[in-house]
């Protein structure tokens, strides 16, 4: 009697030595990770201090003012830009404003149920309003229209499509792509001294006196570049995935701008670190990865440019 085996040889081996390998990982994650430790390397074939493939697109949502779609990995972010004429403060007079939201929806994670916001989502939202305010990334006054009447406030939103690690990495580089991408709109002012925007095309027509003469962007400062680290026994892991922030120990972020100034350290909840040299190790690698996210940002600049 003549016997068939399906699936055999090589090739069934060496899937059960991956079905093998990935049942060891789900229910024995951080001794697979130490394994992979111990040598240097991750199990995405990384080194310890590599990032993940990132990219920045300009323009993705042509209703905005200013947009940018940001992957690093599979984490995905979509920052949105939207200006509208608001009446200044009495104290910032002859400044503008920025709102910053962050939002978390379902599909971004299965970690994110339906009807119920994610934790994170408004810490992100504070952390991203403090880095780019306190960076003065945005000069303020180039958003005021006529000092003490009209000014524009700015609505920063900012998605998470994929939730895959290092989230307020990619919201922030998407944020700041975004108010690189952004365009002043044409502005003019009615008998009843209201402020209003109105179209290239409209003021061709209509010869509307402009209070800006010429669409503008804005002169963005000092750039704020984050990284974030995870640190698991002596191991600094930059650009974590989520899988590697949920078994790590602890993580931290590092937020430096284009002069290398530090502008902010967040570290959650967790173990204590050790000591500061962990700290320094940590800006140290933030500066080499703040210079490929130049390089990165500064690219697709060129790309929009030509297009």
């Amino acid at each position: 009697m003549e016997t068939t085996t399906i699936g055999g040889g090589e090739g069934a081996t060496g899937m059960a030595a991956h079905m093998e390998v990935e049942a060891f990982r789900r229910l024995f994650p951080l001794p697979f990770y130490d394994r992979h430790l111990s040598k240097s390397v991750r199990p995405d074939a990384r080194t310890l201090d590599s990032a993940r493939e990132t990219t920045i697109s300009l323009g993705p949502v042509a209703s905005a003012d200013g947009s940018a779609l940001v992957k690093i990995g599979e984490t995905t972010m979509l920052a949105a830009i939207k200006l509208e004429v608001m009446t200044p403060s009495t104290e910032s007079s002859d400044e503008g404003s920025i709102a910053v939201e962050f939002y978390m929806p379902p599909i971004c994670s299965p970690m994110v149920r339906p009807g119920r916001p994610a934790e994170v989502a408004p810490v992100i939202s504070q952390q991203l309003s403090d880095v780019i305010m306190s960076s003065r990334m945005v000069n303020l006054k180039e958003l005021c229209l006529i000092s003490g009447k009209a000014s524009w406030i700015a609505y920063l939103d900012v998605y998470c499509l994929n939730a895959d690690g290092s989230l307020f990495d990619a919201a922030l580089l998407s944020a700041v792509a975004a108010f690189t991408h952004l365009q002043i709109p044409l502005v003019s002012v009615n008998e009843e001294g209201r402020v209003f925007t109105v179209s290239g095309e409209q003021q061709e027509k209509t010869k509307l006196e402009l209070v800006n003469k010429e669409k503008r962007k804005l002169s963005i400062g000092n750039t704020p570049f984050p990284v974030t680290c995870v640190i698991h026994k002596e191991h600094i892991v930059v650009d974590p995935t989520a899988e590697e922030e949920a078994i790590m120990e602890t993580s931290i972020t590092i937020v430096l701008d284009t002069l290398g100034n530090l502008v902010s350290i967040y570290k959650p909840g967790g173990v204590g670190l050790a000591s500061t040299a962990t700290i320094k190790e940590c800006i140290s690698r933030t500066k080499r990865r703040m210079q490929d996210l130049k390089i990165i940002l500064e690219e697709a600049v060129s790309v929009m440019e030509v297009d």
